[in-house]
């Protein structure tokens, strides 16, 4: 699963290399080194607006909640159980099938966590050591994510944007490379040729769509062990990315 990452590149820079059209700069994201489920994260996504053609599709970066809430859900607190959608899958299950068709996005992310247990050979005791995942040369992973709309019953009119929460899920798939020595899976990454036809708001084959999903992005992932203060979400700081002895 990812439980963790790491978003810490300006809007800016982000629409810049996913070609975005725009993006809100009075919900811009400070960046954070230790991102949780619940948390607003930047997402690439393309709509298109009410009444307009398939031409009229435009990309955006705009912030999202981690953790899914499909549109059938009571309450939006089932997302925090939704951060995750495995590629096997995600095209069949009942929370994600529709939005995999239609509503398709890319987190951006430096990295992600994962955990490995580890025995104290002083204590005896098993803990779980923290280590931060990322590509060798530092680029921006793009990791494959679905996003969903749950209409919040408690407000009555439709435009009000209270009334209108939007939510996202990270795909993952089995753990190869640097990540697979730590962990069995981790966010399926894509490479950039796949971007234009993931974000497609008119592509719906679910076969092609599979077939996007394939061998996860890049490779050439280093992990490096870092300090258990990861483990707490109120923690922040580029110093959680500093290595230690595991």
């Amino acid at each position: 699963m990812c439980g963790r990452y790491v978003a810490t590149r300006r809007p800016q820079d982000l629409a810049q290399l996913f070609h975005a059209a725009e993006w809100p700069a009075n919900e811009a994201l400070a960046p954070n080194w230790n991102v949780a489920p619940t948390d607003d994260v930047w997402a690439v996504l393309e709509r298109t607006p009410p009444g307009g053609g398939p031409a009229a599709a435009s990309r955006e970066l705009r912030p999202l909640r981690w953790g899914l809430v499909p549109t059938w859900a009571k309450e939006p607190k089932i997302g925090a159980r939704m951060i995750n959608a495995r590629v096997e899958t995600v095209h069949e299950k009942p929370a994600f099938r529709r939005a995999f068709l239609k509503r398709r996005c890319l987190l951006p992310a430096d990295g992600f966590y994962e955990w490995q247990p580890h025995k104290d050979p002083a204590t005896g005791k098993t803990r779980k050591q923290p280590y931060f995942i990322h590509p060798e040369d530092d680029q921006v992973m793009a990791l494959a994510g679905l996003y969903e709309y749950w209409r919040d019953p408690a407000i009555p009119q439709d435009d009000d944007p209270a009334a209108w929460l939007m939510t996202c899920t990270i795909i993952t798939t089995e753990a190869t490379d640097a990540a697979g020595h730590v962990h069995p899976r981790m966010p399926l990454a894509l490479t950039a040729d796949h971007y234009d036809p993931w974000l497609d708001p008119t592509h719906h084959d679910a076969d092609e769509l599979r077939a996007l999903l394939g061998q996860p992005a890049g490779g050439h992932l280093d992990a490096r062990p870092v300090s258990t203060a990861v483990n707490n979400v109120r923690n922040n700081g580029p110093h959680l990315l500093d290595p230690v002895s595991p």
